[in-house]
């Protein structure tokens, strides 16, 4: 099976994103203040608590934006936002031809939003689409693969749009921030949206970053206390982010040894192991037989998360063995039977390939 998985940065990459995200705090942080939890409530004049300003100042230079803003609701309520600033009720927006993000739909759909299908993959494609509905004023890029067959590159698909017309794009970058080099916005898209939950950072919060005037726009949307994102919060945004790309960085190099082991013949019963975006990165095991299913159960018996929580949030350090995405399944119902993902997290390779060979030779044990 072909597929075209983000290109991970390296480990050395992993560790100047770091330094830089941390030369950045030292310009917005005292000592002591860096220390501090964060402040509560709306400050007269700056409506937001102190801290969460201040961390969103660091990100906005960080991800070299005008503008950064921390939203409630995660990457979902992030996305909806940056749709709600850039169209309104009926407006037709160019999507790719695969399928779209669940949670993404359902904003689109509450819009009223009229999808327009270009295939991503195609260049031409995208024009040519673009051409035939001059009154499509705004673009969602989904950064990570919707599909096994997706191969488009980020940076070619943003200028391919602006080449036709100045349409607002709004990017995807869940599961690709401090994984690759540049996020959307650090390639000409307008706006980035995406989960700080996936990033070692608190349940429920959001980050957007991009042009001035469309974050104005949310931020207004986002006038009451009730739905600012407090200090605490944002602090904790901050030191989720200072860790995630080394982290990272190690989950890949795990997953490039893995798909080198399996394939090698490690573990006999295995076919074929690769990596695909489905939406993490994740290693791919397709097995001989189907047996996937009980392996699976095997699998959370010696340890390995049965689900995930946030999909690499900071609650999940032991490597994760699930089923593939729906995505795939959709492209081959077969492959629910013969197929595992497996994501390493925190985890070292010995000790998933452990997991796994325990577990099959339980299943076939028992059979």
């Amino acid at each position: 099976m072909k597929t075209y998985p983000l290109e991970s940065i390296t480990l050395e990459e992993a560790k100047e994103k770091q330094f830089r995200l941390i030369d950045e705090i030292t310009k917005e942080f005292s000592g002591s203040e860096f220390l501090n939890a964060g402040d509560f409530g709306v400050v007269p004049g700056l409506n937001k608590p102190v801290y969460a300003q201040k961390v969103e100042n660091v990100l906005a230079r960080y991800f070299h934006s005008e503008k950064a803003l921390l939203v409630t609701g995660s990457g979902t309520g992030a996305i909806r936002f940056g749709l709600q600033a850039m169209a309104k009720a009926n407006d037709e927006i160019l999507v790719h031809s695969s399928p779209i993000y669940p949670t993404t739909k359902v904003s689109m759909d509450l819009m009223g939003l009229v999808p327009v299908v270009a295939n991503y993959n195609d260049i031409d494609d995208i024009k040519q689409v673009l051409l035939k509905h001059p009154n499509i004023h705004t673009a969602l890029i989904q950064y990570t693969r919707q599909a096994i067959e997706d191969s488009y590159e980020m940076h070619e698909v943003i200028q391919a749009i602006k080449s036709v017309r100045d349409i607002q794009i709004i990017t995807d970058d869940n599961y690709a921030v401090m994984k690759v080099k540049h996020i959307g916005v650090e390639l000409g898209a307008d706006v980035s949206a995406f989960s700080c939950f996936k990033l070692l950072g608190p349940e429920g919060v959001g980050l957007l970053v991009g042009k001035k005037e469309l974050l104005d726009q949310i931020e207004k949307m986002n006038y009451s206390g009730g739905s600012k994102v407090q200090g605490p919060q944002a602090m904790e945004v901050l030191r989720g982010l200072a860790y995630a790309p080394v982290a990272l960085a190690i989950q890949a190099e795990v997953n490039e040894e893995l798909v080198s082991r399996l394939n090698s013949g490690e573990i006999p019963e295995v076919k074929e192991a690769f990596l695909a975006n489905a939406q993490s990165k994740v290693l791919l095991v397709e097995l001989k037989e189907n047996i996937a299913k009980a392996v699976l159960q095997e699998a959370q018996k010696l340890g390995g998360l049965p689900n995930p929580v946030g999909a690499e949030s900071k609650y999940e350090a032991v490597p994760m063995f699930y089923r593939v995405s729906g995505t795939f399944r959709e492209a081959d119902p077969t492959l629910e039977d013969r197929m595992i993902r497996i994501n390493p997290n925190r985890g070292g390779a010995d000790t998933i390939i452990r997991i796994l060979k325990q577990s099959i030779e339980k299943v076939k044990s028992c059979s």
